[in-house]
């Protein structure tokens, strides 16, 4: 017996491909999100296939990524990005957004937001600078 996966739950590629597509969307017209708008190249095509191919195998699905690039290392894939919570808080605006756009069980909804808030709060690389004065 095959167990039902978050990929099935969430209705598979063609939803997690509408869940990618509007989490760009968000990022491409949200003025709040600029600042992680400028990590990307113009064209989001890229990135949003990189994307849906992770966020597969992450889910339980095929595991696109791996087959094409390998393990995800996805640390060490964002640090040439300064990533610190401002950036974690602008990624999960554009995925709040999206994840709130598709149908799904509410238990599922909350269990994504959780586990993609840890995914992005992981790819912090910079601590938020602290104004410190000698007076």
């Amino acid at each position: 017996m095959t167990a039902v996966t978050p990929y099935d739950l969430l209705g598979g590629e063609s939803k997690l491909r509408s869940l990618v597509d509007r989490f760009y969307f968000y990022m491409d017209i949200l003025p709040e999100t600029q600042g992680i708008r400028a990590m990307h190249a113009e064209n989001l095509a890229g990135a949003k296939e990189k994307l849906f191919k992770f966020l597969s195998g992450w889910l339980g699905g095929p595991n696109l990524f791996i087959e094409q690039y390998g393990h995800p290392m996805l640390r060490r894939r964002h640090f040439p990005f300064a990533i610190g919570p401002d950036e974690r808080d602008q990624w999960m605006l554009c995925m709040n957004k999206a994840l709130s756009e598709l149908a799904m069980p509410d238990q599922l909804h909350h269990e994504l937001q959780s586990a993609l808030q840890g995914l992005a709060s992981h790819m912090i690389n910079q601590e938020s600078l602290v104004n410190i004065s000698n007076t």
